[in-house]
């Protein structure tokens, strides 16, 4: 019996279909084994070592401290179970450093006395499979060492630099060998914009009808002789025109001077006429970044969430007639290469279903960008023959989406190049003694090429037949002659360099040769776990904690946040996978320094005295002169004058960077100030009350509050100007919550109160919302009984009546995406169509009918999820009793291992075996 690992569950039952009863397949579940991520994974023995914390000794050749954590012992346990009954160890994880890393770290751990094997495959199909059996080989050391290389690195960053967070910005902070980057490109992509200087400029365009009522523009490009400024022509941080002798910049007055004379100066005079041939060329297959970047753009995906979609795809999926295939190779990939039995196979398909003309011989890509491996093929199906239609009853939707766009961009990138025919007509006319050269531009598609996969040929632009020194505009329609309809001044203004999105992230981190594959969407996750930057109407945007962070690495550690020196570290870590240098070198001269520069800890040494508390700066106070900064204190983040206590203000958390300036912060410390005066004072206590505004919106404070005991505070909700309310309403407020008595069937209260989300009554922590403040005063305990008791229930929009078959009420009731039709079991989409007050018993069975069609018609895989459910739902109950006294234990475990992992900056899919993080 033959026993082969692997790393996941489903990529085992994949496996498992294509091979015979003498073989086993299990999982891993990823790597066993790791640096120790909290106190408490540390051995006893080592834990008076100095270096015990950083999980490294750095005296002994910075050799790592590997630990089995509590989730992975069990799988250690069950794997040595089946190394018993084996006779031969098959190492199948992934064709990768972390995969190479994952098996050597099996290897270690169960220490097998059967023969062992590496065998390796970039896509789960029968073929490659049975290819993988046939050549087997040992782990490579150099890659494992490389692997060992990376993570003690990122250890060492880690670990060294997030307690300089701790002490001078704010705790539970991480710095990040990766991520530090990633935020640096994107606080310096705010900074660019903050300093941009808008220019306004002008530019003139014509409509013009030729025969056959064809309209086109022509844009005024030239004035005797000299460009129109466009908008690359500004300088950003000025405003100013470059090289204003070269261009025209046109003003309002002098854009419709322009419009106005040249309308009326006919006839213009056609100048020039260039006609060209140009190609449009099919995009390399996908990578990785290629894949995420696509993804995002067409179907709205984070790369966090693309990524786990392909990784289904390539571990294989249930077909629906008892086969298990993977859909794609290998999705952890920078390599633009296809196999040469995957070329011959897409160009096969494509003389087959588009003709012999749109596939001239195998095209061949490669990557341009820095640092690429290229160890893999690109992502492609693993059979192109499987058209995306064929699926679609065994993916969900996400997975069908994602299939398609890869299917398509491998077959396009081995078409023809679409050949289009371009037009450029300059038209001349003279505009008060000044010569104006306006340009029209026309494309037609001449043959679509790769196109044709997409089914998105582009839409002509055509233009009139012209020729070089034809008169147009003659009001004549009639004939050929083109008709000058109008003539505008349109007005422009320069715009910021756009911020980035998790796409454009990407591809920048990418270019620079900062990351690799694997690590882009953990990265992106993880800088946005951390609220180092959040997402905006689709693009990311530094938060103030960010802001901050980079600020002080790039203060004081320029170094280990500079793209450059990253770039080449990533350099380094694949040298080190070659051979080409030694891994402790590297390791040394990055921590402790060498002859030619300092490392890491002396650095930290040397500026941990002379580190302040970072600012973010805003500009001055227009009334001082003072400068006016945004300040991160232990809990929130406040505006300040200078150095001044009694001038600041703390920020609502909603108020971003982008809506942050000095007016605003003056504002703010101008509005607090009014606020520190009472409203009143309670006629009970005579403690004052205050109308304030704090992090989370306007609320009421009754007293200061002595030693440790805090005054008493009630939220106003966000639409509230704390200045509107009065001392009478101040008092009502603060004597909620307001008891409405019992419930008659459980005996506790019902109360009525006002809290941070807006009023509400509440009855055993149960919530439900009432519609105004003044409600909560008046409303009964029955009616608030009935809001909490109906509070789930979906609107009804029609009874339909009984269902002709079972009886059961038929109804259209109002959903959070639309409207819907149940039988109180199955539920359908009304669609958008359909009137769903006007559906009828008739329509509301057939949508039934589809709805349970299409849930009869799913994948098999719910069958085996249903079936692990009621495994775990066995066994949980068996063991319930056992488990009743750890559970405490395992919790505040749980609470400590993440709060260290947070400090340490060290991301989750560090531990999820499939490729490289950081």
């Amino acid at each position: 019996m033959k026993l082969i690992i692997v790393e996941s569950p489903a990529k085992a039952r994949t496996i498992e279909k294509f091979l015979g009863s003498e073989y086993m397949v299990a999982a891993s579940y990823g790597h066993i084994r790791d640096l120790p991520s909290a106190a408490s994974e540390i051995p006893e023995r080592y834990r008076k070592e100095s270096w015990a914390r950083l999980g490294v000794d750095p005296e002994s050749g910075f050799q790592p401290l590997y630990v089995v954590p509590s989730n992975s012992k069990k799988h250690v346990t069950e794997l040595r179970k089946l190394i018993a009954k084996a006779d031969e160890l098959l190492l199948a994880t992934d064709e990768d450093r972390e995969g190479e890393a994952i098996s050597w770290h099996l290897l270690e751990v169960l220490k097998p006395k059967i023969p062992v094997k590496r065998i390796t495959f970039h896509e789960i199909t029968r073929s490659a499979i049975e290819e993988a059996l046939a050549n087997p080989r040992d782990i490579d050391t150099q890659l494992v060492r490389a692997q060992e290389s990376r993570r003690i690195l990122d250890r060492l960053y880690g670990y060294s630099l997030s307690p300089v967070l701790w002490k001078k910005v704010r705790t539970k902070l991480s710095a990040g060998r990766v991520q530090s980057v990633a935020v640096r490109l994107i606080v310096e992509r705010e900074e660019e914009r903050q300093a941009f200087h808008t220019a306004e400029f002008f530019d003139v365009e014509a409509l013009l009808i030729g025969h056959g009522e064809l309209h086109f523009t022509a844009r005024l490009t030239t004035v005797d002789g000299l460009r129109i400024a466009g908008s690359k022509d500004f300088d950003p941080d000025t405003g100013e025109l470059k090289e204003p002798q070269k261009r025209v910049l046109l003003d309002s007055e002098a854009a419709l001077n322009i419009a106005g004379t040249a309308k009326h100066s006919l006839p213009w005079r056609v100048a020039a006429v260039e006609r060209k041939e140009t190609r449009q060329r099919p995009s390399p297959p996908f990578t990785t970044s290629t894949l995420q970047q696509a993804a995002s753009g067409r179907l709205k995906m984070t790369p966090a969430r693309v990524m786990r979609i392909a990784q289904r795809l390539y571990e294989g999926v249930d077909l629906g007639d008892g086969s298990r295939s993977g859909l794609i190779t290998y999705m952890r990939t920078d390599s633009m290469t296809l196999s040469e039995k995957a070329l011959g196979e897409t160009a096969e398909l494509i003389r087959r279903d588009y003709g012999a003309d749109y596939s001239d011989g195998p095209r061949r890509y490669k990557t341009k960008a820095k640092g690429a491996q290229e160890a893999h093929e690109a992502i492609r199906p693993t059979s192109v023959a499987r058209h995306p239609d064929s699926l679609a009853g065994s993916l969900d939707r996400d997975e069908l989406a994602v299939y398609r766009l890869i299917w398509k961009r491998t077959v396009a990138s081995q078409m023809v190049d679409a050949r289009l025919d371009k037009t450029a007509v300059d038209l001349a006319v003279t505009c008060d003694e000044k010569q104006c050269v306006f340009r029209a531009n026309g494309s037609i598609v001449v043959f679509p090429g790769f196109l044709k996969v997409y089914g998105e040929v582009q839409k002509d632009t055509r233009l009139p037949e012209l020729s070089e020194g034809q008169k147009i505009g003659e009001p004549d329609r009639a004939n050929t002659t083109v008709v000058v309809e109008d003539v505008e001044a349109l007005r422009h203004a320069t715009t910021p360099p756009a911020r980035f999105t998790e796409a454009s992230l990407i591809r920048q981190l990418e270019e620079e040769g900062i990351g690799r594959p694997s690590t882009y969407a953990p990265v992106i996750s993880t800088i946005q776990d951390r609220e180092y930057v959040i997402k905006k109407s689709g693009a990311l945007l530094p938060t103030y904690i960010g802001m901050a962070v980079v600020f002080l690495l790039r203060e004081h550690f320029p170094r280990y946040v500079n793209i450059k020196f990253t770039a080449q570290m990533e350099s380094d870590l694949d040298k080190i996978g070659r051979g080409e240098i030694d891994w402790v070198d590297f390791l040394g001269g990055f921590y402790r320094g060498n002859d030619q520069e300092e490392g890491l800890v002396q650095r930290i040494e040397e500026q941990l005295p002379q580190i302040g508390y970072p600012t973010i700066p805003l500009g001055t106070d227009p009334s001082t002169g003072q400068p006016v900064v945004v300040r991160i204190g232990r809990n929130y983040v406040y505006v300040q004058v200078d150095d001044d206590e009694q001038r600041r203000a703390t920020l609502p958390v909603d108020l971003l960077i982008d809506e942050l300036n000095v007016d605003k912060a003056i504002e703010l410390i101008a509005e607090r100030a009014r606020s520190r005066e009472p409203i009143g004072q309670h006629p009970e206590s005579g403690e004052n009350i205050y109308a304030l505004s704090g992090p989370y919106g306007p609320y009421l404070q009754l007293g200061e509050g002595e030693g440790d005991r805090k005054p008493k505070r009630i939220g106003l909700g966000r639409g509230t100007d704390p200045k509107s309310v009065d001392l009478e309403m101040a008092l009502k407020l603060l004597a909620l919550p307001r008891s409405l008595g019992n419930d008659p069937e459980s005996g506790k209260e019902v109360t009525a109160g006002l809290g941070r989300f807006g009023p509400y009554v509440q009855c055993e922590r149960v919530f439900a919302n009432v519609q105004s403040v003044d409600l909560i005063f008046t409303i009964s305990r029955d009616e608030a009984l009935e809001r909490i008791r109906n509070k789930n229930k979906k609107p009804v929009l029609k009874e339909l009546g009984p269902h002709p078959e079972t009886g059961e009420p038929l109804r259209v009731l109002k959903g959070r995406y639309g409207p819907y039709v149940t039988d109180g079991k199955l539920n359908a989409n009304v669609g958008k169509d359909n009137d769903p007050l006007a559906l009828t018993v008739e329509e509301a069975l057939q949508l039934l009918a589809g709805a349970a069609e299409r849930k009869k018609n799913k994948p098999g895989k719910k069958k085996a999820t249903k079936k692990t459910t009621t495994k775990k739902k066995t066994t949980k109950k068996k063991t319930a009793k056992k488990t009743t006294k750890k559970t405490a234990k395992k919790t505040v475990k749980k609470a400590a291992k993440q709060a260290s992992t947070e400090a340490a900056g060290e991301p989750e899919a560090a531990r999820s075996g499939g490729g490289d993080t950081d």
